[in-house]
Protein backbone atom coordinates (compact mmCIF):
# COMPACT_ATOMS: atom_id res chain seq x y z
CA UNK A 1 0.00 0.00 0.00
CA UNK A 2 1.77 3.55 -0.72
CA UNK A 3 1.87 5.55 1.98
CA UNK A 4 -0.03 8.47 -0.23
CA UNK A 5 -2.41 6.92 -1.91
CA UNK A 6 -4.41 9.76 -2.78
CA UNK A 7 -1.65 11.10 -4.47
CA UNK A 8 -0.72 7.60 -6.68
CA UNK A 9 -4.37 8.05 -8.02
CA UNK A 10 -3.53 11.80 -8.68
CA UNK A 11 -6.74 12.39 -6.71
CA UNK A 12 -6.35 15.88 -4.60
CA UNK A 13 -6.78 15.76 -0.96
CA UNK A 14 -8.85 18.72 0.31
CA UNK A 15 -9.29 20.78 2.97
CA UNK A 16 -12.86 20.85 4.44
CA UNK A 17 -14.30 23.13 6.48
CA UNK A 18 -17.96 22.53 5.01
CA UNK A 19 -18.78 19.49 7.37
CA UNK A 20 -18.86 15.94 7.18
CA UNK A 21 -20.73 16.28 3.60
CA UNK A 22 -20.85 13.20 1.67
CA UNK A 23 -19.30 14.35 -1.24
CA UNK A 24 -16.47 15.03 0.56
CA UNK A 25 -15.69 11.67 1.89
CA UNK A 26 -18.01 12.12 4.80
CA UNK A 27 -16.24 12.07 8.85
CA UNK A 28 -12.48 11.54 9.47
CA UNK A 29 -11.94 8.17 11.02
CA UNK A 30 -10.05 7.85 13.68
CA UNK A 31 -7.07 5.04 14.29
CA UNK A 32 -9.19 3.10 16.37
CA UNK A 33 -11.79 2.72 13.68
CA UNK A 34 -9.58 2.13 11.08
CA UNK A 35 -7.63 -0.53 13.24
CA UNK A 36 -10.92 -2.49 14.04
CA UNK A 37 -12.23 -2.04 10.42
CA UNK A 38 -8.82 -3.46 9.21
CA UNK A 39 -8.55 -6.72 11.69
CA UNK A 40 -12.46 -7.54 10.35
CA UNK A 41 -11.12 -7.97 6.80
CA UNK A 42 -8.98 -10.84 8.05
CA UNK A 43 -11.70 -13.25 9.02
CA UNK A 44 -14.53 -15.02 8.10
CA UNK A 45 -18.02 -14.31 9.79
CA UNK A 46 -21.79 -14.83 9.44
CA UNK A 47 -23.08 -11.75 8.33
CA UNK A 48 -26.36 -12.34 9.68
CA UNK A 49 -24.98 -12.89 13.45
CA UNK A 50 -22.86 -10.00 13.20
CA UNK A 51 -25.85 -7.53 12.08
CA UNK A 52 -27.59 -9.30 15.17
CA UNK A 53 -24.38 -8.49 17.34
CA UNK A 54 -24.78 -4.93 15.94
CA UNK A 55 -28.10 -5.02 16.60
CA UNK A 56 -27.72 -5.57 20.66
CA UNK A 57 -25.03 -2.59 20.47
CA UNK A 58 -27.46 -0.41 18.68
CA UNK A 59 -30.10 -1.32 21.01
CA UNK A 60 -28.22 -0.50 24.13
CA UNK A 61 -27.35 3.08 23.10
CA UNK A 62 -30.23 4.20 21.91
CA UNK A 63 -32.98 2.27 23.39
CA UNK A 64 -34.23 0.87 20.31
CA UNK A 65 -35.84 -2.72 20.13
CA UNK A 66 -33.40 -3.96 17.81
CA UNK A 67 -31.40 -2.30 14.98
CA UNK A 68 -29.00 -3.07 12.24
CA UNK A 69 -26.29 -1.00 9.76
CA UNK A 70 -26.83 -0.07 6.79
CA UNK A 71 -24.60 1.67 3.66
CA UNK A 72 -26.01 5.09 4.71
CA UNK A 73 -29.12 6.87 6.25
CA UNK A 74 -30.46 6.76 2.82
CA UNK A 75 -30.29 2.96 2.61
CA UNK A 76 -32.14 2.62 6.01
CA UNK A 77 -34.62 4.78 4.65
CA UNK A 78 -34.99 2.74 1.80
CA UNK A 79 -35.60 -0.92 3.84
CA UNK A 80 -37.51 1.06 6.48
CA UNK A 81 -39.79 1.51 3.68
CA UNK A 82 -39.61 -1.68 2.50
CA UNK A 83 -40.05 -4.15 5.65
CA UNK A 84 -43.45 -1.02 6.39
CA UNK A 85 -44.61 -1.87 3.26
CA UNK A 86 -43.87 -5.93 3.73
CA UNK A 87 -43.53 -6.79 7.58
CA UNK A 88 -42.89 -10.75 7.52
CA UNK A 89 -44.81 -11.44 4.43
CA UNK A 90 -41.93 -13.29 1.71
CA UNK A 91 -44.66 -12.73 -1.38
CA UNK A 92 -44.34 -9.36 -0.93
CA UNK A 93 -40.63 -8.90 -0.73
CA UNK A 94 -40.70 -10.99 -3.80
CA UNK A 95 -42.42 -8.44 -4.96
CA UNK A 96 -41.03 -5.32 -4.77
CA UNK A 97 -40.59 -2.38 -5.86
CA UNK A 98 -43.99 -3.14 -7.53
CA UNK A 99 -46.23 -2.66 -4.43
CA UNK A 100 -49.89 -1.91 -6.28
CA UNK A 101 -51.29 -4.75 -4.88
CA UNK A 102 -50.76 -4.03 -1.34
CA UNK A 103 -50.68 -0.82 1.02
CA UNK A 104 -47.59 0.88 -0.68
CA UNK A 105 -48.72 4.88 0.34
CA UNK A 106 -46.38 6.69 2.84
CA UNK A 107 -47.42 9.97 4.26
CA UNK A 108 -44.78 12.52 4.33
CA UNK A 109 -45.43 16.45 5.30
CA UNK A 110 -45.20 18.84 2.69
CA UNK A 111 -42.84 20.60 4.42
CA UNK A 112 -40.57 18.00 4.83
CA UNK A 113 -40.23 16.83 1.25
CA UNK A 114 -36.80 17.27 0.33
CA UNK A 115 -34.56 15.06 -2.85
CA UNK A 116 -33.89 12.35 0.49
CA UNK A 117 -37.68 11.43 0.01
CA UNK A 118 -36.03 9.37 -3.03
CA UNK A 119 -34.79 6.70 -1.06
CA UNK A 120 -38.19 6.17 0.09
CA UNK A 121 -39.59 5.92 -3.25
CA UNK A 122 -37.26 3.93 -4.39
CA UNK A 123 -38.40 0.98 -2.26
CA UNK A 124 -41.73 1.09 -4.62
CA UNK A 125 -43.91 3.38 -2.26
CA UNK A 126 -45.57 5.90 -3.53
CA UNK A 127 -45.47 9.38 -1.37
CA UNK A 128 -48.59 11.10 -0.39
CA UNK A 129 -47.91 14.89 0.69
CA UNK A 130 -50.15 16.22 3.64
CA UNK A 131 -50.83 19.59 4.98
CA UNK A 132 -49.55 23.19 4.30
CA UNK A 133 -46.41 25.14 3.98
CA UNK A 134 -47.82 28.30 5.67
CA UNK A 135 -44.90 28.56 8.25
CA UNK A 136 -42.41 27.80 5.43
CA UNK A 137 -43.63 31.23 3.12
CA UNK A 138 -44.03 33.09 6.17
CA UNK A 139 -48.01 32.85 4.28
CA UNK A 140 -49.20 31.61 8.32
CA UNK A 141 -48.44 29.90 11.68
CA UNK A 142 -50.10 26.33 11.81
CA UNK A 143 -47.81 23.78 11.19
CA UNK A 144 -49.15 19.52 10.76
CA UNK A 145 -51.87 19.15 13.10
CA UNK A 146 -53.87 15.79 14.17
CA UNK A 147 -56.96 15.93 12.11
CA UNK A 148 -55.22 16.34 9.02
CA UNK A 149 -52.99 13.29 9.57
CA UNK A 150 -55.81 11.11 10.37
CA UNK A 151 -57.49 12.04 7.32
CA UNK A 152 -54.49 11.23 5.19
CA UNK A 153 -55.16 7.69 6.83
CA UNK A 154 -56.19 5.14 3.99
CA UNK A 155 -56.42 1.44 3.91
CA UNK A 156 -53.60 2.16 1.62
CA UNK A 157 -51.65 3.76 3.92
CA UNK A 158 -47.79 1.83 4.77
CA UNK A 159 -46.42 4.12 7.14
CA UNK A 160 -45.32 7.64 7.68
CA UNK A 161 -42.09 9.27 6.98
CA UNK A 162 -40.90 12.48 9.29
CA UNK A 163 -38.28 14.61 8.27
CA UNK A 164 -36.51 15.41 11.89
CA UNK A 165 -35.29 18.95 12.55
CA UNK A 166 -34.71 20.79 15.45
CA UNK A 167 -37.09 23.00 14.33
CA UNK A 168 -40.46 20.59 14.19
CA UNK A 169 -38.73 17.31 16.30
CA UNK A 170 -41.83 18.83 18.63
CA UNK A 171 -44.64 17.81 15.85
CA UNK A 172 -43.35 14.25 16.01
CA UNK A 173 -45.55 13.72 19.40
CA UNK A 174 -48.73 14.51 17.31
CA UNK A 175 -47.97 12.11 14.41
CA UNK A 176 -47.05 9.34 16.39
CA UNK A 177 -50.64 9.68 18.73
CA UNK A 178 -52.23 9.49 15.17
CA UNK A 179 -50.19 6.84 13.56
CA UNK A 180 -50.11 4.51 16.61
CA UNK A 181 -53.30 3.78 17.33
CA UNK A 182 -53.91 2.85 13.30
CA UNK A 183 -50.84 0.57 13.38
CA UNK A 184 -49.24 3.44 10.85
CA UNK A 185 -44.92 2.99 11.29
CA UNK A 186 -43.47 6.18 12.04
CA UNK A 187 -40.36 6.38 9.95
CA UNK A 188 -37.91 9.03 11.30
CA UNK A 189 -35.08 10.65 8.96
CA UNK A 190 -32.21 11.75 11.69
CA UNK A 191 -29.29 11.28 8.87
CA UNK A 192 -28.09 14.74 9.90
CA UNK A 193 -29.34 14.70 13.55
CA UNK A 194 -26.14 14.15 15.30
CA UNK A 195 -25.07 15.67 17.53
CA UNK A 196 -26.61 15.91 20.10
CA UNK A 197 -25.86 12.82 21.09
CA UNK A 198 -29.26 12.65 22.99
CA UNK A 199 -30.75 12.54 19.70
CA UNK A 200 -29.79 8.84 19.53
CA UNK A 201 -32.72 7.82 22.04
CA UNK A 202 -35.29 11.28 21.57
CA UNK A 203 -37.01 10.50 18.80
CA UNK A 204 -37.68 6.71 19.36
CA UNK A 205 -38.62 7.72 23.07
CA UNK A 206 -40.71 10.04 21.58
CA UNK A 207 -42.76 6.96 19.62
CA UNK A 208 -41.01 6.73 16.73
CA UNK A 209 -40.98 3.01 15.27
CA UNK A 210 -37.97 3.35 12.69
CA UNK A 211 -35.62 5.74 12.75
CA UNK A 212 -32.65 6.06 10.29
CA UNK A 213 -29.30 7.81 11.61
CA UNK A 214 -25.68 8.27 9.10
CA UNK A 215 -23.06 6.29 10.58
CA UNK A 216 -20.29 8.51 8.61
CA UNK A 217 -21.09 11.97 9.70
CA UNK A 218 -21.17 12.88 13.54
CA UNK A 219 -20.37 9.27 14.63
CA UNK A 220 -17.12 9.00 12.81
CA UNK A 221 -17.77 5.56 11.33
CA UNK A 222 -17.14 4.22 7.64
CA UNK A 223 -18.59 6.57 4.99
CA UNK A 224 -21.10 3.96 4.01
CA UNK A 225 -22.69 3.20 7.04
CA UNK A 226 -25.82 4.12 8.80
CA UNK A 227 -28.04 2.56 11.00
CA UNK A 228 -31.55 1.87 11.12
CA UNK A 229 -32.75 1.37 14.98
CA UNK A 230 -36.23 0.69 16.44
CA UNK A 231 -39.28 -1.79 16.12
CA UNK A 232 -37.96 -5.52 16.35
CA UNK A 233 -40.16 -7.11 13.77
CA UNK A 234 -39.91 -3.98 11.95
CA UNK A 235 -35.59 -4.12 11.92
CA UNK A 236 -35.96 -7.67 11.43
CA UNK A 237 -37.98 -7.58 7.89
CA UNK A 238 -35.74 -5.15 6.79
CA UNK A 239 -32.45 -7.31 7.64
CA UNK A 240 -33.93 -10.28 5.72
CA UNK A 241 -34.47 -7.66 2.76
CA UNK A 242 -30.88 -7.05 2.66
CA UNK A 243 -28.87 -10.47 3.31
CA UNK A 244 -27.40 -12.31 1.23
CA UNK A 245 -30.53 -15.06 0.75
CA UNK A 246 -28.69 -17.74 -1.43
CA UNK A 247 -29.14 -20.12 1.30
CA UNK A 248 -30.29 -23.81 1.19
CA UNK A 249 -33.69 -23.63 3.56
CA UNK A 250 -32.30 -27.19 5.11
CA UNK A 251 -29.02 -25.66 6.53
CA UNK A 252 -30.04 -21.39 6.67
CA UNK A 253 -29.26 -20.51 10.66
CA UNK A 254 -31.09 -17.14 10.80
CA UNK A 255 -30.00 -14.78 13.10
CA UNK A 256 -32.55 -14.21 16.17
CA UNK A 257 -33.77 -10.95 14.57
CA UNK A 258 -35.65 -12.94 12.24
CA UNK A 259 -39.17 -14.51 12.86
CA UNK A 260 -39.24 -17.80 10.44
CA UNK A 261 -42.54 -18.89 11.76
CA UNK A 262 -44.02 -15.24 10.91
CA UNK A 263 -42.37 -15.29 7.25
CA UNK A 264 -43.70 -18.57 6.78
CA UNK A 265 -40.85 -19.09 4.72
CA UNK A 266 -37.54 -18.50 3.17
CA UNK A 267 -37.50 -15.39 0.76
CA UNK A 268 -34.89 -14.71 -2.05
CA UNK A 269 -32.86 -11.70 -2.29
CA UNK A 270 -35.05 -8.62 -1.71
CA UNK A 271 -34.84 -5.46 -2.55
CA UNK A 272 -32.23 -4.47 0.29
CA UNK A 273 -29.51 -6.90 -1.88
CA UNK A 274 -28.12 -4.09 -3.12
CA UNK A 275 -27.29 -2.12 0.23
CA UNK A 276 -25.46 -4.91 1.68
CA UNK A 277 -23.46 -3.75 4.36
CA UNK A 278 -20.02 -5.20 4.84
CA UNK A 279 -17.98 -6.76 8.16
CA UNK A 280 -15.73 -4.17 7.97
CA UNK A 281 -18.24 -1.28 7.60
CA UNK A 282 -20.40 -3.40 10.85
CA UNK A 283 -17.36 -3.33 12.84
CA UNK A 284 -16.32 -0.17 12.42
CA UNK A 285 -19.40 1.34 12.34
CA UNK A 286 -19.76 -0.19 16.54
CA UNK A 287 -16.86 0.77 17.54
CA UNK A 288 -17.29 4.22 16.37
CA UNK A 289 -21.07 4.58 18.08
CA UNK A 290 -19.29 3.37 21.57
CA UNK A 291 -16.91 6.07 20.92
CA UNK A 292 -19.19 8.68 20.03
CA UNK A 293 -21.42 7.42 22.38
CA UNK A 294 -19.01 7.89 25.64
CA UNK A 295 -17.75 11.27 24.18
CA UNK A 296 -17.95 14.69 26.17
CA UNK A 297 -20.43 16.69 24.21
CA UNK A 298 -19.68 19.83 25.76
CA UNK A 299 -15.69 19.60 26.02
CA UNK A 300 -15.51 18.60 22.22
CA UNK A 301 -17.67 21.68 21.57
CA UNK A 302 -15.48 23.85 23.80
CA UNK A 303 -12.12 22.42 21.85
CA UNK A 304 -13.57 23.28 18.35
CA UNK A 305 -15.03 26.41 19.42
CA UNK A 306 -11.46 27.19 20.91
CA UNK A 307 -10.11 26.49 17.58
CA UNK A 308 -12.67 28.63 15.65
CA UNK A 309 -11.40 31.62 17.63
CA UNK A 310 -8.24 31.05 16.76
CA UNK A 311 -9.28 31.05 13.18
CA UNK A 312 -11.39 34.41 13.42
CA UNK A 313 -8.46 36.06 15.36
CA UNK A 314 -5.73 34.99 12.56
CA UNK A 315 -8.37 36.14 9.78
CA UNK A 316 -8.13 40.16 11.57
CA UNK A 317 -10.45 42.61 11.17
CA UNK A 318 -10.61 43.01 7.16
CA UNK A 319 -13.71 40.31 7.45
CA UNK A 320 -17.03 40.67 9.30
CA UNK A 321 -17.16 37.03 11.03
CA UNK A 322 -19.44 35.84 13.89
CA UNK A 323 -18.80 32.75 16.35
CA UNK A 324 -22.20 30.49 16.17
CA UNK A 325 -22.51 28.58 19.47
CA UNK A 326 -23.10 24.72 19.55
CA UNK A 327 -26.37 25.55 21.33
CA UNK A 328 -27.34 28.35 18.56
CA UNK A 329 -26.56 25.44 16.34
CA UNK A 330 -27.91 22.41 17.78
CA UNK A 331 -25.00 20.92 16.61
CA UNK A 332 -21.70 22.59 17.00
CA UNK A 333 -20.06 25.64 17.03
CA UNK A 334 -19.28 27.25 13.39
CA UNK A 335 -17.79 30.55 12.30
CA UNK A 336 -19.67 32.62 9.81
CA UNK A 337 -18.10 34.69 7.63
CA UNK A 338 -20.25 38.03 5.99
CA UNK A 339 -19.09 38.01 2.56
CA UNK A 340 -19.30 39.91 -0.64
CA UNK A 341 -20.47 37.37 -3.76
CA UNK A 342 -19.86 34.27 -1.84
CA UNK A 343 -20.82 31.90 -4.48
CA UNK A 344 -17.73 32.88 -6.08
CA UNK A 345 -15.38 33.55 -3.24
CA UNK A 346 -16.25 29.54 -2.58
CA UNK A 347 -15.24 28.55 -6.18
CA UNK A 348 -12.29 30.63 -5.89
CA UNK A 349 -11.33 28.59 -2.69
CA UNK A 350 -12.34 25.39 -5.01
CA UNK A 351 -9.67 26.36 -7.46
CA UNK A 352 -6.94 26.72 -5.40
CA UNK A 353 -4.23 23.90 -4.52
CA UNK A 354 -5.01 22.35 -2.35
CA UNK A 355 -9.02 23.09 -2.80
CA UNK A 356 -10.48 24.65 0.26
CA UNK A 357 -14.34 23.73 1.08
CA UNK A 358 -16.01 26.24 3.02
CA UNK A 359 -20.36 25.44 3.73
CA UNK A 360 -22.36 27.34 1.19
CA UNK A 361 -25.38 26.40 3.34
CA UNK A 362 -26.43 30.31 3.74
CA UNK A 363 -24.69 31.43 0.76
CA UNK A 364 -27.93 33.11 -0.27
CA UNK A 365 -27.86 35.26 2.93
CA UNK A 366 -24.17 36.22 1.80
CA UNK A 367 -22.69 33.65 4.69
CA UNK A 368 -20.21 31.28 4.34
CA UNK A 369 -19.97 28.98 7.15
CA UNK A 370 -16.55 27.25 8.63
CA UNK A 371 -17.61 24.45 9.74
CA UNK A 372 -14.81 22.24 11.82
CA UNK A 373 -16.47 18.75 12.03
CA UNK A 374 -14.28 17.40 9.28
CA UNK A 375 -11.50 19.98 9.51
CA UNK A 376 -8.00 18.94 10.94
CA UNK A 377 -6.11 20.10 12.89
CA UNK A 378 -3.11 21.21 10.87
CA UNK A 379 -5.17 22.45 8.11
CA UNK A 380 -6.09 25.19 10.15
CA UNK A 381 -3.50 27.37 9.03
CA UNK A 382 -3.81 27.07 5.69
CA UNK A 383 -7.47 27.47 5.88
CA UNK A 384 -6.47 31.10 7.26
CA UNK A 385 -3.83 31.48 4.45
CA UNK A 386 -6.28 30.73 1.96
CA UNK A 387 -9.20 32.83 2.80
CA UNK A 388 -6.37 35.87 3.19
CA UNK A 389 -5.43 35.62 -0.02
CA UNK A 390 -9.12 34.79 -1.73
CA UNK A 391 -10.97 37.67 -0.05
Amino acid sequence: MPKDIYATLAVKRRINAAGTLTRLGGALMDEEVVSAMAAAARASVDIGELQAAAGRTIARITTAQAGIVTTGAAAALTLAAAASMTRWDIARMAALPHAENFPNEILLPRTQRTGYAHALRASGARLVDIGHNDRGTGAGVRGLEAWEIEAAITPRTAAFAFSVTPQNANELTTVVAACRPRGIPVIVDAAAQLPPKSNLKKFLQMGADLVAFSGGKAIGGPQASGILAGRRDLVGAALVQQLDMDVSPDTWAPPDLIDLQAMKGIPHHGLGRGFKAGKEEIVGLLVALERYAAADDEASNAALERRLARIAQDLGDGMVKKIVSARETGRVPQLHLMVENPLALSARLQAREPPVHLSERFAAQGILIVDPQALRPEDDAALVAALLKAV
